[in-house]
């Protein structure tokens, strides 16, 4: 019995399993042949080596058996030393055929009511009697008798286990006709009402609306019979795990239960439902050791419907959820490399709430598309470890993986090309990144800002230096100079954080680094100034200093605006930007000439006047902060210079 034909027991449903067990038995039938012929063709082999012969390979896919091992068996056969054959696997084949003859006597001995009683009693004894056969094979020795009588077709040479393999199906296809009389909108139903039909109906129409969303991908088989006074309709998912969803429909009322082997899939599905009133109840895990991990878990939702419109649509939004189960676990991991764990969950449940779903991603390469693109973006392979979200921050990383499973969902369904979505994929990386370097310009600019708000502090007091209360203005200025250089510091630190956004992300946090040392000299040189009493300002002093304030004001906005003007530079850009962007840079550079000479007239001013070494020591600290914060400026415009020659306007 299957995993989920065992979970359909253990919910006490065994009539579901009918329809399930057939298919399952037909299965058997496919691979039980394919054994037959795979004993058949090794002993010709081995019976003439020389003659050409095939592997089966293509034989073994179509009947659904994965077990690659088996490709080899032809091949690695030959005849032993004692006329028995040395066949790969023959004690595994054998049991192979055995094990698929008991899968198709399943549906029979189930089938109460369909009139194969006698005929499953028949079938069970012949299948008991080959059974004692399976010792024939040992390892991967078997006699040539034993292979003979496992294969023949011929019933004039008696019974075998070929022979009731044709008859099991035979009767298993009386069976399926007897059970599957009538499908609706693509539900196998038996034994229902006629009220039932528009309910199945209900259900199917919402399966069958977003079952395109799980393409090419095996699964959402559903059936629907009656049991006393309740319809009950069970749907298989997909093809793997406990994974089983069973419908009981009473009059207005719709309890379901939902089974599987992953906690978070069941607690994702429950929250599919926020717009209906469902009642949920405890989650139940049970043991079983037949399942994957020994454990899956059970959740029962009841819904009360007001009305027969109000069931029907809770029926269908119902169907139309489960496709979005399908491989969610697989999905939720590759999305795990790029997200943390509850903005993952979100994702997911935003596809299916749109109807995207996460199949056509998966289809489409699943994690590797994002790769892909990181490497198109970044010009080189992505670091291990490294998420998304750490490199465009959570909320944009978020977005553009919503864009992603949108255009994968849309463009497969749609059918255009795969090459083109992915190229779309990585377009919209490359936005992103560009965006993200956009940011980083804005940090600059903001960090540039602050820089002119120091130096213009300093102007300002200067200017107030000679009137009264002029140290109140001194030391204001120093205060605020304080708070705006702690702000420089933020900035600085956002541009280290953001190194990641894109791949000139190490030049800005470079940039803002260097520029940063304007605003520790600028900041230092306002704190010095509140040192000196008012009578210290005499003319000879105040020229210079106020000179080089004036020159640290325009060097400021001149950095700014060369800032401001490479968010428009490119190759092949407007002349115009770049001449000013060139004309601002050089003006700093006259800006850095200018402060050297304005130091020196204030060095002439200290040596000629009357200055007690307090003075001298304090106005010798401010004149140096003020003209090393004009070379830092200078320092950064050229960083900012060779940036733009040799990389902005080459690419």
């Amino acid at each position: 019995m299957t995993e989920k034909n065992r979970i359909i027991d253990a919910l006490g449903e065994r009539k579901l399993l009918l329809p399930a067990l057939v298919n399952t038995a037909l299965a058997a039938n496919d691979q039980a042949k394919y054994l037959f012929t795979l004993l058949q063709m090794a002993k010709s082999h081995a019976d003439r080596p020389d003659a050409a012969f095939s592997d089966l390979h293509q034989e073994r896919l179509v009947s659904g058996l994965d077990v690659e091992d088996l490709d080899h068996v032809i091949e690695g056969s030959q005849r032993g030393a004692n006329g028995d054959y040395q066949i790969p696997h023959a004690a595994r084949i054998v049991g192979l055929v055995m094990r698929n003859i008991k899968t198709m006597l399943e549906p029979l001995e189930s089938a109460d009511g369909a009139g194969l009683g006698d005929e499953a009693r028949q079938f069970a004894q012949r299948y008991a009697q080959f059974a004692q056969g399976e010792e024939q094979a040992h390892a991967d020795a078997i006699s040539g008798q034993a292979i003979v009588q496992l294969t023949s077709g011929n019933r004039e040479q008696g019974d075998s286990p070929h022979l009731l393999v044709m008859d099991l199906h035979k009767a298993l296809n009386r069976l399926q006709t007897a059970i599957a009389a009538e499908s609706i909108d693509g539900a196998r139903v038996y034994e229902i009402k006629a009220a039932d039909r528009a309910l199945v109906k209900a259900f199917m129409r919402g399966v069958n609306q977003t079952a395109p969303l799980k393409f090419d991908h095996p699964g959402l088989g559903t059936t629907a019979t009656r049991t006393g006074d309740t319809l009950v309709i069970q749907n298989d998912i997909g093809t793997t795990d406990a994974h089983v969803l069973v419908v009981h429909v009473s009059g207005q009322s719709v309890a379901l239960t939902y089974t599987d082997i992953h906690l978070q899939r069941l607690l994702f599905f429950e929250s599919l439902f926020e717009r209906y009133d469902v009642q949920w109840e405890d989650t139940l895990s049970r043991k079983d050791k037949a399942m994957e991990s020994g454990v899956y878990h059970l959740s029962t939702g009841r819904y009360a419907a007001d009305s027969k419109a109000g069931l029907e649509d809770y029926l269908g939004f119902l169907g139309s959820r489960l496709v979005f189960l399908i491989d969610w676990n697989r999905a939720r991991k590759r999305l795990r490399n790029f997200l943390p764990k509850n903005e993952t969950l979100q994702l997911l449940k935003w596809a299916a709430d749109e109807n995207y779903g996460h199949m056509a991603f998966l289809k489409l390469g699943g994690e590797q598309l994002i790769y892909d693109a990181l490497e198109f973006v970044v010009k080189g392979p992505h670091r291990f470890g490294e998420r998304l979200n750490d490199m465009l921050g959570r909320r944009e990383a978020a977005k553009y993986l919503r864009y992603v499973l949108k255009a994968c969902s849309e463009g497969l369904r749609d059918g255009r090309p795969e090459p083109l979505i992915r190229d779309e994929v990585k377009v919209e990386l490359l936005n992103y990144f560009r965006s993200a370097q956009q940011s980083l310009i804005d940090i600059a600019a903001d960090h540039a800002a602050l820089v002119i708000e120091l130096a213009s502090g300093i102007h300002d007091a200067l200017l107030k230096a000679r009137l009264p209360g002029a140290q109140q203005y001194l030391e204001r200025n120093a205060n605020r100079a304080k708070d705006w250089e702690s702000q420089a510091d933020a900035l600085v630190d956002r541009a280290r954080a953001a190194v990641k956004l894109s791949e000139s992300g190490g030049f800005f946090r470079n940039l803002v680094e260097a520029a940063d040392d304007v605003a520790d000299d600028l900041e230092d040189a306002a704190f010095q100034l509140t040192l000196l009493p008012p009578e210290a300002w005499r003319g000879e002093i105040c020229q210079p200093v106020q000179t080089l304030s004036d020159l640290m004001v325009q060097g400021a906005q001149e950095f700014l605006k060369a800032l401001e003007t490479t968010r428009y530079l490119h190759r092949g850009g407007l002349r115009e930007d770049v001449q000013d962007f060139l004309e601002a840079v050089h003006r700093i550079i006259a800006v850095e000439q200018h402060t050297d000479e304005a130091q020196r007239n204030a060095k002439r001013a200290l040596v000629d006047g009357k200055f007690s070494e307090k003075e001298l020591f304090v106005y010798n600290g401010a004149v140096k902060s003020l003209e090393e914060s004009a070379d830092a400026l200078m320092h950064a415009a050229l960083m900012l210079r060779d940036y733009v020659l040799g990389e902005v306007m080459l690419t």
